[in-house]
């Protein structure tokens, strides 16, 4: 039996600001609840996580501050780019993520988007914001790492030429 949806993932958008504010603890995957022009905007990759962020309404979770771009060929049906997006989780994990974010000060962050076995995903990530010294401090460890492996693969080239 064969299936006509591709299982691969397929990027839209990409916040990767946030792994620079934030320290991310878990990540969740998540559908979206869209309008038809939305997920054909996005199948067009016009989609922006810049300024999203999802909080609880409800007991549900919400999405806001996600801009779709309008469709270029939609008429009256055209959705408003920037509204609040109901997410998808199971009750099981909406529980565990607002008791996380309710007792120990982590917010929610959406991380990337993208199309997964032809519906649209939200990896949402449980994170704890950093301060500008823990962001120095990430920089500079990212820094030394990447000058480590410079380093180790200068010595390993040496090595097989037969010079050192």
């Amino acid at each position: 039996m064969s299936t006509s949806r591709s299982t691969e993932r397929t990027l839209i958008a990409s916040n990767r600001r946030a792994r620079h504010d934030y320290t991310v603890l878990k990540t969740y995957e998540a559908g979206i609840v869209l309008a038809g022009t939305e997920v054909k905007s996005l199948r067009e990759g016009r989609a922006s996580l810049v300024d999203a962020f999802a909080q609880e309404r409800d007991g549900e979770i919400m999405l806001y501050g996600l801009h779709i771009a309008e469709y270029g060929y939609g008429t009256w049906t055209n959705h408003a780019p920037r509204r609040t997006r109901k997410l998808l989780l199971r009750r099981v994990e909406i529980a565990r993520i607002l008791a996380q974010t309710r007792e120990g000060g982590f917010t929610l962050v959406p991380l990337s988007m993208y199309f997964s076995g032809g519906w649209a995903k939200v990896e949402l990530a449980l994170a704890k914001g950093r301060k500008s010294y823990d962001k120095r401090q990430a920089l500079a460890a990212r820094d030394a790492d990447r000058e480590i492996a410079r380093e180790l693969g200068r010595r390993l080239k040496g090595r097989s030429s037969g010079r050192g």
